[in-house]
């Protein structure tokens, strides 16, 4: 693994060196680092690079261009931008060609685990045609920005809905969105709410964080061939519920995650799927299930759902870990969408006898919209 760092970090470059190596040995692996002032090198042609870490100043080029030229020669390279904290306005500019984001100074650990999760995601993906196909793509939806705030605020157990509510205020659109749903019929119970804090009480923080994430992730003004989505992310909220149902535990929460992004892959262009009237569109592009996973594990989502959106649609190939993440999603994202169950497959896994109440379940959950 061939990591090049473009930027000395303030003068750190030194001392972030042998923090990093000792974290490398801790660990046992064997990377090799670069440090450079310029990105020229890390740009030819010959160079080894697998990963390009770059701040938004990288010597005389800007990052915007530094990682787009980047993208063009080597789109299977991965990309990641390192941010001071008051950089985030600066950073919109640059989403499309970064696939992560990390905050400076350098955080050694941090650069690990993302380097590492893009490791475990090129071993579930590994398909040297999906890494360029992404890699191309000129617009690839960016990372959502407000889930991820609204999760890193979450983990603080003294945050209170006032807190939440400030934060989802911040984008009105997003602010609407919540109400609407808060004054469905499903969660309304009869009275009216019109207050973005008493929204959050009613709809809990759960349900808040799926709908944030449904909305960033199914947000986009092109219009793509064969995708409603309206419809698409009214199907992912229930294909969410669903499958936390059906899976419950300590697990639920990944199985509404994956399963309110099932279907996010079908949002990048040239990308194979049917149709609902069953026609089959770029036959010769990758499966929108790999691309969409492929997607969310560069947004630095945790493994179990990026591999549960990957097999959603063949969950055989997840029957060695069970009935897990991606059974659930498979049969909650097929009972929402009726479509057929991989009944095979649940025999496999000894769940075939839940079918018929699993059934019953999507057929309330669809009722109830």
């Amino acid at each position: 693994m061939h990591i090049v760092i473009v930027g000395d970090e303030g003068g750190r470059a030194a001392g972030l060196e042998l923090e990093l190596n000792q974290a490398l040995a801790d660990f046992g692996l064997a990377w090799d680092v670069r440090w450079t002032a310029s990105a020229d090198a890390a740009l030819a042609d010959d160079a080894a690079v697998d990963v390009l870490v770059c701040e938004l100043d990288a010597g005389a080029q800007r990052a915007t261009a530094v990682l787009s030229q980047l993208r063009r020669q080597r789109p299977e390279v991965v990309r990641i931008l390192l941010l001071e904290n008051d950089q985030d306005a600066e950073a919109l500019q640059v989403l499309d060609c970064a696939h992560r984001l990390l905050r400076k100074p350098l955080d050694a650990g941090e650069l690990i685990e993302a380097v590492e999760s893009v490791i475990e995601l090129r071993e579930l993906l590994d398909n040297a045609e999906l890494n360029q196909a992404i890699g191309r793509i000129g617009s690839l939806p960016p990372p959502p920005k407000l889930y991820i705030d609204l999760t890193q605020l979450m983990r603080d157990p003294d945050t209170n809905t006032a807190e939440v509510g400030n934060l989802l205020s911040q984008d009105p659109v997003l602010a609407a969105k919540v109400l609407r749903l808060c004054n469905s019929a499903y969660f309304s119970a009869g009275r009216v709410v019109t207050d973005i804090r008493a929204a959050v009480t009613r709809l809990g923080l759960q349900n808040i964080q799926r709908l944030v994430l449904a909305t960033e992730a199914f947000a986009g003004t092109d219009e793509i061939d064969g995708v409603d989505r309206e419809a698409m992310q009214a199907r992912a909220l229930r294909t969410s519920r669903l499958a936390g149902q059906l899976l419950g535990g300590p697990s639920a929460e990944l199985a509404a995650t994956a399963g309110l992004l099932a279907e996010v892959g079908k949002l990048l262009p040239g990308v194979r799927f049917a149709t609902d009237d069953g026609t089959e569109l770029n036959p010769d592009g990758p499966h929108y299930a790999e691309a969409g996973a492929y997607l969310l594990g560069l947004w630095g989502l945790p493994m179990p759902i990026v591999e549960a959106v990957a097999n959603h649609q063949q969950p055989a190939r997840m029957r060695m870990s069970g009935f897990w993440v991606a059974g659930a999603v498979h049969v909650a994202s097929a009972l929402v969408a009726d479509t057929p169950v991989d009944e095979a497959y649940l025999r496999a896994v000894g769940q075939i006898d839940k079918l018929p109440k699993w059934r019953s379940m999507g057929e309330q959950l669809v009722e109830a919209a």
